[in-house]
């Protein structure tokens, strides 16, 4: 596959897609934030928002990549990675617990900051799992926020609508999960063969999304019956 920037044009594409499908519900963070300043000052909030909370997303990606070289915290990262995967088909989306935001801009802006950093710690863990550099993860990142900001509601829509975008990102996280586990220095030992690499990431990967669903189906099921 060809190269962008020393970036394989593959990989820089599953960075944007499993970025944009972990950040929905930054954007709704950052809308509800900005929804008490003046109208003409709320695009301002949300711009220098975002970016201090783009500059926190590199912050914690420049940490999280070096440490993941270190034995034990690459399996360490797998395994929180399988939690994060099967968040991402489980769970509610319940924005209840929303920040609700300030009336002046840098009221905004701290908010916007704050819980960013927040929900996104995650998301940076599964980007580094799947890019493991810290380029092709900036560069991933600095193209997907503008299109999270401005095109939020149809990635949120697309989502709803087309459940196997979700199915798939969980998917990827998965199968990365998996290879973080096995290649780690120690755990790596005690499964030295590539087939066994290969099983261990299939394996996981049924596993993640075959819960997911049945959660997904019984979640039905109850909505059904309370309604």
């Amino acid at each position: 596959m060809e190269e962008l920037i020393g970036v394989s044009v593959q990989g820089l594409l599953q960075i944007i897609f499993l970025d944009l499908i972990l950040s929905g519900d930054n954007a709704i963070v950052i809308a509800m934030a900005a929804r008490n300043v003046p109208k003409d000052l709320q695009k301002r909030a949300i711009l220098i928002g975002t970016g201090g909370a783009i500059g926190l997303r590199l912050l914690f990606a420049a940490i999280i990549v070096p440490l993941l070289k270190i034995p034990l915290i690459g399996a360490v990262g797998g395994l929180m990675l399988v939690w994060i995967a099967y968040k991402l088909l489980a769970d509610n989306h319940d924005h209840g617990d929303n920040p609700q935001g300030g009336a002046t801009v840098w009221s905004a802006v701290k908010t916007i900051i704050i819980a960013d950093a927040v929900m996104s710690l995650d998301n940076v863990l599964a980007l580094a799992g799947v890019a493991h550099e810290f380029v092709p993860i900036m560069i991933g990142v600095l193209i997907s926020i503008p299109i999270i900001i401005w095109g939020s509601s149809f990635i949120m829509k697309a989502m709803e609508k087309f459940l196997i975008i979700i199915y798939a990102g969980a998917a990827m996280l998965a199968w990365s999960a998996g290879k973080m586990i096995v290649e780690d220095k120690i755990i790596g030992g005690f499964v030295p063969s590539t087939a066994l690499h290969l099983a261990v990431q299939v394996i996981l990967t049924i596993a993640v999304v075959g819960i997911g669903y049945m959660k997904n189906k019984k979640m039905k099921k109850e909505q059904a019956h309370a309604a």
